[in-house]
């Protein structure tokens, strides 16, 4: 990587040190020059694909959502030199004086993400059954059978996935972040927040965006300052008529969309740990699984799977 910062591109670097970890095989550093600083990307091409995120970028940089300039670029080797937004993301300022100042920059971002960015030639995958179903799974397999030796009863399996993906795939779709939350979004001086980690994006339920940052993995709102949000947004999305439905019937989508999210982010926090080594993430699965038993208790087709959480899961955490 340095071969190539400093031989190919002919930067003279003063410094390199690490800029973040990440759940996945790429690697971030900073680096600084007599100039200014970067962000280099290291994704090692056997394990990561940096093309996803080239076109995305492209895509969104289009929808006037700011994500990180890519001023150079090496496929072989995968290392992309990027623009740097800085160390400081919403999770690191989030609080009660700050939280609603940070979510209205939020929001408009999401707002610019869903209703500038086209969705028949985005070139986007789309969110489908078949991808809904192996999220789902990952919660089956990582979490309940290697991390607690627990079987969850294939009707019940069944009732579930099938309440969660039919609520998916009724949504209005859109463009999709999927990990659109306080720990990609950063903090900046202009143009806030800057979005990273947006490879991943697809087509898919309106309301997926949403509820990872209002009921977020890393930070806890109370309900009903969640619900309030909720419904501000609501209004902006119904005045632009990309959704046509009542609060009641967006509230459900919404509760059973973050329902599927963290079942799935409560099974990659036990393959990151299990698989990969990588533990810090065990501390987030009780505030995200509070999440799903709260939804459980709020919708009366979910009763079941609420009290197998309660008698065999919760005990065992």
């Amino acid at each position: 990587m340095l071969d190539w910062l400093e031989n190919d591109l002919l930067l003279a670097i003063h410094s390199c040190e690490p800029a973040s970890s990440d759940a996945s095989f790429r690697r971030y550093f900073r680096i600084k020059v007599p100039d200014g600083q970067f962000i280099v990307m290291d994704a090692p091409p056997l394990q990561e694909n940096v093309e996803p995120f080239i076109r995305i970028a492209n895509l969104l940089t289009r929808s006037l959502v700011n994500v990180p300039t890519i001023f150079q670029q090496n496929l072989g080797d995968g290392f992309l030199l990027l623009e740097d937004f800085g160390s400081q993301c919403f999770l690191d300022q989030l609080n009660e004086h700050t939280a609603a100042g940070l979510y209205e920059s939020a929001f408009d971002s999401l707002f610019k993400l869903q209703t500038n960015t086209p969705k028949l030639d985005s070139g986007l995958p789309v969110y489908d059954e078949p991808l809904l179903k192996r999220e789902l799974a990952i919660f089956d397999d990582w979490f309940l059978e290697r991390s607690l030796d627990i079987t969850m009863p294939e009707p019940l399996r069944n009732t579930v996935h099938d309440i969660l993906i039919a609520s998916a795939l009724e949504q209005p779709k859109t463009c999709v972040h999927r990990d659109f939350h306080s720990r990609n979004l950063m903090v900046l001086n202009a143009d806030s927040p800057g979005v990273i980690d947006f490879q991943d994006a697809v087509i898919g339920p309106v309301t997926y965006d949403l509820v990872s940052l209002l009921r977020d993995c890393y930070i806890a709102w109370p309900e009903r300052q969640v619900e309030q949000w909720m419904a501000q947004y609501y209004q902006r999305l119904l005045q632009t008529d990309l959704i046509n439905c009542d609060l009641d019937r967006f509230k459900r989508w919404f509760d059973l969309m973050g329902m599927q999210r963290h079942l799935k982010a409560i099974g990659i926090f036990s393959r990151l740990h299990i698989r990969d080594n990588k533990s810090g993430y065990l501390k987030d699965i009780p505030r995200t699984l509070n999440y799903v038993t709260a939804v459980c208790a709020a919708y009366p087709e979910l009763a079941g799977f609420g009290r197998f959480l309660h008698e065999q899961v919760l005990p065992k955490l």
